[in-house]
């Protein structure tokens, strides 16, 4: 494929966006992907790091292996991802711990675009298909009720374990890399890595991404060949049940004592005060993280937290952007 500049500036964009989805807990890199058309390039030219690629650069020289890689494209697509996840990385913290409902109803409209932008590259529909869906959709709401704590495992090993887990996530459409990261517990411990620039946990993560992403694509693409139409519709359910990790209205149930090391009901907590005041100054509580949460209306969130306001308002209108961004990438997607 000849491709000029421009092309690989754009293709740097897409990245961009995909470090940009990943970072964030409940969206993924492989959905953006998967909209902008590269998502099968990424599988195919990922898929080929294996022998038959150090045989060329042994007997046919680095230029003719570097062309077999597809080396250009993925070297301006990951150079984006990096970008953006080092440069958003501080902003997504912030707005996470400051401005949680306004953001995730920012990504709930685009992940809930991204469902029906998935289920129209679907061929075929039948009962056999639909049961995948359904399966697809329990898993994803169990995943969201699991407890998400801190755990105390940060060994460099265990690390490396995490990042491969999660960039098996990164590259699969409908999966959140850094929600995984969140749910085995060292999500808090990667972002203040790279806001403090932690060579030792960045290298490890790096090490197990690689590791995952030219282990895992191989698979993907194996599926994408032959199941292509299970995959897709396995994928809509699990994106459809994940909904609800992302939803933006949310009441404490539990939380994660640090010094004890255990998940304790939130009641029991007498220093934390009202429901209220942790929900708006959660950042304040050194000793305490929440643990499990339970998504509600938004009136039901008004009526309970009585000195936080909704945001329903802008909410709404987060959620619609998002919602129309996902619109307007796929019909980007079908111009080109």
């Amino acid at each position: 494929m000849n491709r000029k500049v421009k092309d690989y500036i754009v293709i740097g964009l897409k990245g961009m966006a995909m470090g940009a989805a990943d970072i964030v807990p409940g969206v993924s890199g492989g959905t953006i992907a998967f909209i902008s058309g590269i998502y099968e390039e990424l599988l195919n030219s990922i898929s080929n790091v294996n022998l038959g690629l150090f045989k060329t650069l042994k007997n046919e020289g680095f230029k003719i292996a570097w062309k077999q890689l597809n080396g250009n494209f993925l070297v301006s697509l990951f150079i984006g991802i990096f970008i953006s996840i080092l440069s958003l990385a501080k902003a997504i913290k912030y707005l996470l711990e400051n401005e949680p409902i306004l953001l995730w109803s920012f990504f709930f409209g685009l992940v809930l675009a991204s469902i029906i932008f998935i289920a129209k590259q679907v061929t075929k529909w039948n009962f056999k298909n639909f049961l995948f869906g359904v399966l697809g959709a329990v898993l994803g709401y169990l995943i969201t009720v699991i407890p998400s704590v801190n755990g105390q495992e940060t060994s460099y090993l265990f690390l490396i374990f995490a990042g491969a887990i999660a960039s098996c996530a990164m590259i699969l459409p409908g999966i959140s890399g850094s929600y995984i990261l969140l749910l085995i517990g060292v999500y808090p411990t990667v972002t203040t890595a790279l806001t403090d620039k932690d060579l030792r946990v960045l290298s490890a993560i790096m090490i197990g991404v690689v590791v995952g992403l030219i282990t895992f694509s191989k698979f993907l693409k194996f599926l994408f060949l032959n199941y292509k139409n299970q995959m897709l519709i396995g994928l809509i359910g699990l994106m459809t049940g994940s909904l609800n990790k992302i939803w933006p209205w949310k009441l404490t149930q539990s939380v994660f004592d640090k010094t004890s090391g255990e998940i304790v009901p939130f009641s029991s907590i007498s220093d934390l005060g009202s429901l209220s005041v942790f929900q708006k100054q959660i950042n304040n509580f050194d000793s305490y993280k929440i643990a499990l949460e339970k998504s509600v209306f938004p009136l039901k969130y008004s009526d309970t937290n009585h000195f936080i306001d909704s945001q329903f308002g802008a909410a709404l209108l987060l959620s619609i952007i998002g919602f129309a961004l996902i619109l307007l990438m796929e019909k980007l997607a079908v111009k080109r």
